[in-house]
């Protein structure tokens, strides 16, 4: 179903640049014939281009992973309540920018501090494409500004670090093979007397691929000890894959927790001057209060691009 939906959405916006371009190339002829329709021109052309943008940046999204729903973590660093405040400044940054993109969140746990801002805070982006669009955000972030909690006025440098995780799902339909089973029956071992059956009612499962045992004694009929058991293997076999999917998560997050607080991705400067610089891909912006919204399009982009091998002209 998600395959489906992604390939509706594929049709859905060939259809959409196709309308576009007809409507601008309607407006040219216009043009030609003298009517004045350059704002509207303006518009069209505008919307298009951030329509294109979006489409180009998805095109950069090919990782296994990258079509997920994410899991944003953020820990501020060391300083107490400047960090706190600049991770929280950072949570509302993320959430605007999800809510641009048109994406849901879901705050899961958010742990305040004592003065101000935050301790941790971890929320899931939903939508298509959120984890590979967030992968540009894995890293320290460094915030240089004139601290509101420092009554002198002085420069301060705070960091936080953020950690993306795809959303591992856990919707797992059990898939058993009749080959992959061996079905082993055997006599009860009852206590003894008229508990003692004297048919072989006792089932044994052996699922062979994962070497999975389960076995049922406790009905008097063979074949509802074959039921209950193979109810067992199920949930046996869900648990397994449950488990192979929290390894995977947590390879994942133990790659990302390598990071050192000396070692920023990103530098977010209100004071001396007003800069916010991606030290990876070079990207800079000079708007700070407009990322510090949520536009995060531009670093995204640019790191895509730089992740693939392209740069940016």
């Amino acid at each position: 179903m998600r395959e489906r939906k992604r390939l509706q959405d594929v049709l859905a916006t060939e259809d959409e640049l196709v309308r576009r371009e007809g409507d601008i190339q309607a407006y040219f002829d216009l043009a030609k014939e003298g009517e004045n329709v350059e704002q509207e021109l303006r518009v069209e052309i505008g919307s298009l281009r951030e329509m294109v943008d979006r489409v180009e940046t998805e095109s950069l999204l090919s990782g296994e992973n990258d079509a997920r729903n994410a899991l944003v973590t953020i820990h501020p660093g060391a300083g107490g309540t400047e960090s706190q405040d600049w991770a929280d400044m950072l949570l509302r940054m993320y959430l605007r920018w999800a809510e641009r993109q048109g994406f849901q969140t879901v705050l899961n746990d958010y742990q305040p501090g004592e003065e101000a801002g935050l301790k941790s805070a971890t929320f899931s982006v939903n939508g298509e494409y959120a984890y590979g669009l967030l992968t540009s955000e894995i890293g320290v972030h460094r915030l240089v500004r004139i601290s509101p909690f420092d009554q002198a006025k002085r420069r301060h440098t705070s960091f936080a670090s953020v950690f993306v995780s795809p959303e591992i799902d856990e919707s797992i339909q059990v898939d058993i093979k009749p080959e992959d089973l061996r079905v082993d029956t055997y006599r009860s071992s009852g206590k003894g007397g008229q508990h003692v059956n004297t048919t072989d009612s006792a089932v044994r499962i052996t699922h062979i691929p994962t070497g999975i045992v389960v076995s049922c004694q406790n009905e008097r009929s063979q074949h509802k000890n074959r039921e209950r058991a193979m109810s067992m293997l199920r949930s046996k076999l869900y648990e397994a894959e449950l488990e192979r999917k929290r390894a995977e998560t947590k390879k994942i997050e133990d790659s990302k927790l390598d990071i050192d607080f000396g070692s920023q991705i990103r530098s977010y400067v209100l004071q001396p001057y007003r800069l916010v610089k991606d030290h990876r891909t070079k990207e800079e912006v000079g708007d700070v209060d407009r990322v510090l919204d949520g536009d995060l399009q531009p670093f995204v982009r640019a790191y895509l691009l730089t992740r693939r091998g392209e740069r940016r002209g």
